[in-house]
């Protein structure tokens, strides 16, 4: 598809700054699996800076700015410091990733066209609540679209297990791909978000705005006020919550 291609060309060679290159051994289902290959991209976004990360076989991580880097846990244990390299090439679920975001940030309309790119985080990898949680959120609940937690455990087939819902969201590596900003309390509340409830707030605004739904962002100002402070790589769009 030409559009495709010329969004895949434009955020390959535009947008994305190569970091560097990590060695990550990975731990899957209690045994030693095998080392992937790091690769760091960062990208402009109107939230400011966003870091990606992902090897030859998918994406493993979007880090939001301000998001506190996690632990390593015995899932993924970083390489030492010497493992870093130097640039080296945009591996294929990278450029998608970029290609996907640069859409649903400046031309939502694009991303039914845009594949997503494989996944290969280990919570992806392992057989669990977690994984089918996030795998529902990704294919169940669409742009400008909302789920509150209990609905969403309903969907992921445990109605009960609204806590662990919201486990499973602060589980989530992938935010904005794997839509965790889209769940909400069934109060009406925004609940927590990773990336923090303003820039949960800017997301919902922007759908909202998208698709001339009400949000649940519309009328309050943190996310503004966050906006004002994310520095210059933060751009964001005239209008938006």
């Amino acid at each position: 598809v030409p559009g495709r291609r010329a969004l895949l060309e434009c955020c390959t060679t535009r947008r994305p700054q190569v970091l560097a290159v990590r060695s990550v051994r990975y731990v899957v289902l209690g045994r030693m699996d095998k080392t992937c290959e790091m690769k760091y991209r960062m990208l402009d976004s109107p939230l400011g800076k966003l870091e990606i990360s992902g090897c030859e076989q998918g994406l493993h991580r979007i880090r939001l700015p301000g998001e506190k880097t996690p632990g390593a846990g015995a899932a993924e244990a970083p390489a030492p410091p010497e493992a870093l390299g130097g640039p080296e090439g945009m591996t294929e679920p990278l450029a998608q990733c970029a290609a996907w975001l640069d859409a649903y940030f400046h031309e939502p309309g694009a991303i039914s066209e845009l594949p997503l790119p494989a996944l290969h985080h280990p919570v992806f990898q392992q057989d669990s609540f977690t994984r089918q949680v996030l795998w529902k959120l990704l294919k169940v609940v669409k742009f400008g679209e909302t789920v509150s937690y209990q609905q969403l455990a309903a969907l992921a087939g445990n109605p009960k297990a609204a806590r662990a819902v919201g486990g499973a969201m602060r589980s989530n590596p992938v935010p904005i791909l794997v839509p965790c900003h889209r769940v909400v309390c069934s109060s009406g509340a925004l609940g927590s978000y990773s990336g923090g409830v303003a820039v949960k707030e800017w997301l919902l605004a922007h759908e909202g705005d998208q698709t001339g739904k009400p949000n649940r962002a519309g009328s309050s100002g943190p996310a503004r006020a966050w906006l004002g402070a994310a520095g210059d790589g933060a751009s964001p769009h005239t209008g938006r919550s």
